[in-house]
Order: structure tokens, then sequence, then C-alpha cells
């Protein structure tokens, strides 16, 4: 009943696959550390390497974080954090995308406005009168308090879409 003892290379390779892990923890916001599976100890050992910054002091910690992880269910972590990180991509993709729909607004008008509405199911009337608030803004503070509540109502349209299909997915 002799275990295969795995070959140095293996080793290697699974030490490098937790000290990329353990990388890719530490460099999580913390709302997003928050949604992973991770036990009490781990956790702690994150969030204190990601206050460190004296480069020895954090070695030590990616170390510990290391032989941490060792015991720890690295595959549902690794779940959790792939959904994390598609969670977040998607996130900035939407708020591309509604930075480039005011900004198409802004330029274009009342054609951009409807191809807007189609796409993203945005309330018409309201990115309308958005629009007029910033055509008449009496002073800069106005207009980019408008120029915001124009990035918002598109933002919030695509959330919303977003949503929705997950919703039909499910």
């Amino acid at each position: 009943m002799n275990e295969a003892k795995p070959s140095k290379s293996a080793s290697k390779r699974a030490e490098k696959s937790l000290k990329a892990l353990g990388e890719a923890l530490i460099e999580l916001a913390p709302a997003e550390r928050d949604r992973l599976p991770l036990d009490e100890g781990l956790r702690d050992a994150i969030e204190t390497a990601s206050g460190i910054r004296a480069h020895g002091a954090l070695r030590r910690q990616r170390q510990l974080i290391g032989k941490l992880l060792r015991a720890a269910d690295v595959d549902s972590i690794r779940r959790a954090l792939a959904n994390v990180t598609r969670d977040s991509v998607g996130e900035k993709r939407r708020f591309r995308t509604a930075e480039r729909w005011r900004d198409r607004l802004l330029a274009e008008g009342q054609r951009a406005l409807d191809e807007c509405v189609a796409a993203t199911g945005a309330d018409g009337e309201a990115l309308e009168r958005t629009l007029e608030q910033i055509a008449h803004a009496s002073n800069e503070k106005s207009e980019k308090t408008a120029r915001r509540t124009l990035f918002r109502l598109v933002h919030e349209a695509l959330e919303r879409s977003v949503r929705q299909s997950e919703g039909t997915q499910g």
C-alpha cells in the first residue's frame, strides 16, 4: 500500500498554482473576498497581507497563505473566484457601455436616444428630460449633475437587462 509520491515537477507546479491563487486572493477587493468560501484563518491572513507594504513581511505573509491554502478546499475557492472575476469583468463592461451611450446621447441627440432605448431598455422619456436639462443647464455644476443622471439611467437599464437575462437562464 505504497502511495505514489508526486514527482518533484508536479509538486512545483502545485506550489506555483497555489502561489498564483494566493496572489489573486490578496488582490481582491474586500467585498469580492467576502463572496469566497474561505475559512477564518485564511481570510485573516489574506486581509493582513493586503495591508502589508514591506517586502519581507509581505513575502512571509504570502508563505503563510500558501500553507493555509494547502489545507483548504482549493477547488471550491477557484470556482468562486472565477465567478467573482467574471462578475467584475461584466460590471466593468457595463460601465464602459454606459459611458459610451452617454457620450453618444450627448453628441447625437434623438437618433442615439432611439437606439439607446432599443438596445438597453432605458426609459426614453427620462433620458429625453435629462438631455433637455443638460441643454438648458445654467451653470457647470447643474450640467455635470445632469450628465451623471444620464449615465446612471443608462447604467441602471443595463443592470436590469443583465438581471432579467440571468433570471430567465436560471
